[in-house]
């Protein structure tokens, strides 16, 4: 089984392919990712020596690379990850969001037409359905949910998931989408939430949060996510969303005391900053469809994840540390600039 990973060299893409290693050691694992600010080719270094696995620098918009790919690679299924993926980024630059995360998808599930795989997978968010109030906590989004966009990011998401169920609907081509909620864990790119805290409250630096940070969120830890993706792309109904939750809605503001107290420095570092633009309130996932189909649950709770990831940055202060600096961007010239 040959399986291109788009994206591979992010925070959820590069997690995907070590479970996948795990779990299938005989698949050909293809990692694509055109190692924008958030690709990180180091963080695949301990796979990087793997004779089934492939590391190819280009952009999913690029559709003579894309093509020329899955001539030679001939791959069964295809999972989508890469996406421009930062909030306040789209509201700063929306144009490459609508390029990477419509018109790249695009270029994918065509060349998935042309050379006949057996499933095309988007990995998608649960941010395509809006927010929900804080004061009604029996609400939940199901993949029934109305689409509700609050930002350029989600609004382009929302249209490669439209986008991708058509080309079910028109081209009968075998797509699957999963739309998870917040995921934290290892080789979470430091601009985020989570690891942003962490990295700062190190550095003893300012920890900023949006507003009052009453904003809640439901928390997936990582390797939860992937193993859901792995579930559908060999189980799941073709056609089918699949909502992907950790039943771990947590307020930001509590989380970022949280992750002061495990690393004994003081509130007084939190620093409360402007709302963003369109802040969605709060997000909550049902996964009753996933658990049901395909048995899945997420396994790992909030307050075993969020110190399993805070002994991960503290044990790998030269990964983040690396990519605060910039030095980051040369790994790849350095380690794998003449490689094909």
């Amino acid at each position: 089984m040959t399986i291109i990973v788009t994206g591979g060299a992010g925070f959820i893409g590069s997690n995907f392919i070590f479970y996948m290693f795990k779990a299938h050691p005989d698949y050909r694992i293809v990692c694509l990712d055109k190692l924008t600010y958030a690709g990180n080719l180091s963080t695949l270094s301990t796979v990087m020596g793997k004779p089934n696995f492939r590391f190819v620098k280009a952009d999913i918009c690029d559709r003579e690379a894309i093509f020329k790919l899955f001539e030679e690679e001939k791959p069964e299924i295809v999972v989508n990850f890469a996406a421009e993926s930062h909030v306040d980024r789209s509201i700063e630059d929306p144009g490459i969001f609508l390029q990477t995360n419509i018109l790249g998808t695009a270029a994918l599930m065509d060349a998935c037409r042309k050379y006949g795989i057996k499933r095309f997978h988007q990995v998608s968010t649960d941010e395509v359905y809006g927010d929900l109030p804080l004061d009604r906590p029996d609400l939940f989004f199901t993949e029934r949910t109305p689409i509700h966009t609050s930002s350029p990011y989600s609004s382009s998401k929302a249209s490669a998931d439209l986008l991708v169920l058509a080309y079910n609907r028109t081209y009968g081509l075998s797509v699957s989408i999963s739309r998870c909620s917040n995921n934290y864990g290892p080789y979470h790119f430091p601009e985020k939430l989570i690891p942003l805290m962490i990295a700062n409250a190190l550095n003893n630096k300012p920890l900023p949060v949006y507003g009052r940070g009453e904003n809640v969120r439901d928390w997936l830890y990582v390797e939860d996510h992937c193993k859901a993706i792995d579930l559908i792309i060999h189980n799941g109904r073709v056609g089918e969303v699949y909502n992907v939750g950790g039943h771990n809605e947590m307020k930001n503001i509590d989380i970022v005391k949280l992750i002061c107290k495990e690393l004994g420095k003081p509130e007084s570092l939190i620093t409360y900053v402007a709302d963003r633009k369109g802040h969605d309130m709060r997000y909550a996932i049902d996964p009753t469809k996933i658990h049901e189909e395909l048995g899945w649950l997420p396994e790992t709770k909030f307050e075993d994840g969020i110190k399993k990831t805070i002994k991960w940055y503290l044990e790998n202060r030269e990964w983040w540390e690396t990519i605060i600096s910039g030095e980051y961007k040369k790994y790849y010239e350095k380690m794998y600039g003449d490689r094909k």
